[in-house]
């Protein structure tokens, strides 16, 4: 079973949408592009932030096909692979195409809240049904079901190919548990901009960003210098961000990132609903601080 290294940034993917709420691939290659040239350690496709509940199967399979075309093995691609029916998901991780992907982040089962020791059982089939990493991913003001310290532990130690997790519970404690008593190789990823740069201190490994979509340079390289242990200068970014970061949630994922590539000129900013843009107001307060932040838009 081949390894993949997630240190660093990793940049959950948005998906570009023409008005007429058709995917703009173009845009999205472009963006794909600009990630790699800017220094970011591995993509992820198909997350929380791609819409992906909003895209149909086809558009799903297209959209893989195209990024790993685009990438040509330059830097890892994750892929998002997660559901609430585990013999579906399992069906999907033996019988799916996943050339050109390095590994799978696959989330906490939603809406059904299972035990823990439900939840064990979940990722125990996932991992047997393939060879490739799996990351878990927990997310509970998502889900609705918290994956514990001690499942995460346990599944950590049972399973080889269970190689991380993001773990993005907003729960420090939690956290540090994980990290303070994994097994030496598995990895802790945080699922928060905001909080990447303590959670770094404690000895994660890295992050999977939103706001990486528009600014991979300058949070790639706030994370490096976390890595580093150069926190002085990492601390200097992480505060500039601080006030982008509280904005870039406030009217849901991902409207707040899609509002800032619109300003940068990136894509058109539309979402398909459920899910709308951000309010006029928290647009204009983005605009505001891009513009001290010394950002052309």
């Amino acid at each position: 079973m081949a390894t993949t290294d997630l240190s660093g940034m990793g940049v959950a993917l948005i998906t570009p949408f023409r008005q007429d709420g058709s995917i703009d691939y173009k845009a999205l290659l472009r963006l794909v592009e600009f990630q790699i040239q800017s220094g970011t350690d591995y993509l992820v496709v198909l997350g929380t932030t791609a819409e992906t509940p909003t895209l149909t199967e086809e558009e799903k399979a297209l959209i893989v096909r195209k990024v790993v075309t685009q990438v040509r093995r330059r830097i890892p691609i994750v892929l998002g692979v997660g559901g609430n029916c585990t013999q579906v998901l399992v069906d999907t991780l033996k019988h799916g195409d996943f050339q050109g992907i390095d590994a799978i982040l696959s989330v906490v089962p939603y809406y059904n809240k299972p035990s823990q020791e439900g939840l064990f059982r979940h990722y125990e089939a996932v991992a047997e049904a393939t060879s490739l990493p799996v990351v878990l991913y927990n997310v509970p003001g998502r889900t609705g079901a918290n994956m514990t310290a001690e499942t995460t532990l346990r599944l950590a130690s049972t399973f080889k190919n269970i190689i991380a997790i993001k773990e993005a519970s907003g729960n420090i404690k939690q956290m540090d548990d994980i990290i303070k008593h994994k097994p030496a190789d598995f990895q802790v990823i945080s699922g928060d901009d905001g909080i990447t740069f303590p959670l770094i201190a404690l000895g994660a490994i890295g992050v999977i960003s939103v706001i990486g979509n528009a600014f991979p340079k300058e949070f790639g390289r706030m994370v490096r210098l976390a890595l580093e242990g150069d926190y002085t200068n990492a601390r200097v970014i992480h505060s500039r961000f601080m006030e982008l970061f509280e904005l870039l949630f406030v009217d849901g994922n991902p409207a707040g990132v899609k509002s800032m590539l619109n300003m940068m000129g990136f894509i058109e900013n539309k979402l398909r609903l459920p899910l709308v843009p951000t309010r006029i107001t928290t647009y204009e307060k983005m605009r505001d601080v891009l513009h001290r932040l010394h950002i052309q838009c």
